[in-house]
């Protein structure tokens, strides 16, 4: 009876799907496909590693940008304030000093008219030569003044007998005259003055304007 038993069993798993055999995975086959399993979750692991590594480096590179842009922003800003105080200085040198040149001619003619004046003649003894010798230093003195003037762009107004001109000139009163035609200037009071094409003071002057006859009288009525 029990090797009758033992043959059936046989039997029996024999007869057993060979489908259904291959639907259940032995050990083998499940620990195979763990160790695939396994191996897949790594790879996922080193492709985070490695984007986490690459937004490190981006932010780190971002950071190095600014600090970059940040350092020539206030470099810039140094130059712009270096340039401002140098231009101050410069203007503030012109202004000072802007006019030696005019001041180191105008002293030799300032020289001249302080020995004229200290040749004067005294109050006892006035003579014709003395007075000569005064004089010609004083129209010496002068015409050095005029030339050292004319050097640096300053030129002297002289409208007499010119039509009056309301840019250099200002009128101060009109009289009638018969020998110029209305607007003319026929007296001086001051003259003016330009630097270049700058004027620096208006000449003062009379202006001529028609001149009125006198009322006749009707014989007449006489």
């Amino acid at each position: 009876m029990t090797d009758k038993k033992q043959g059936k069993a046989e039997d029996a798993a024999a007869a057993v799907d060979p489908e259904m055999q291959d639907a259940n995975p032995t050990t083998g086959d499940r620990i195979a496909e763990g160790e695939s399993t396994g191996e897949t979750s790594s790879d996922q692991a080193a492709d985070t590693a490695d984007a986490g590594s690459g937004d490190a480096d981006l932010f780190e590179t971002l950071v190095a940008e600014r600090d970059a842009l940040k350092d020539q922003l206030l470099r810039a800003l140094a130059d712009v304030e270096n340039m401002r105080r140098r231009t101050e200085r410069e203007l503030e040198t012109a202004r000072k000093y802007g006019h030696t040149g005019f001041a180191r001619d105008l002293v030799g003619a300032i020289d001249n008219l302080a020995l004229a004046l200290d040749a004067s003649p005294e109050e006892d003894d006035v003579s014709a030569e003395s007075v000569a010798a005064l004089v010609t230093g004083l129209e010496m003195s002068w015409t050095e003044i005029q030339s050292t003037m004319e050097r640096h762009g300053v030129k002297r107004i002289s409208p007499l007998g010119e039509k009056f001109d309301y840019n250099f000139h200002q009128a101060m009163f009109e009289m009638p005259h018969a020998d110029h035609p209305p607007g003319t200037v026929v007296e001086v009071v001051q003259h003016g003055y330009v630097l270049h094409d700058r004027l620096l003071r208006p000449a003062m002057v009379g202006v001529s304007k028609v001149v009125e006859e006198p009322p006749q009288t009707d014989p007449d009525r006489q």
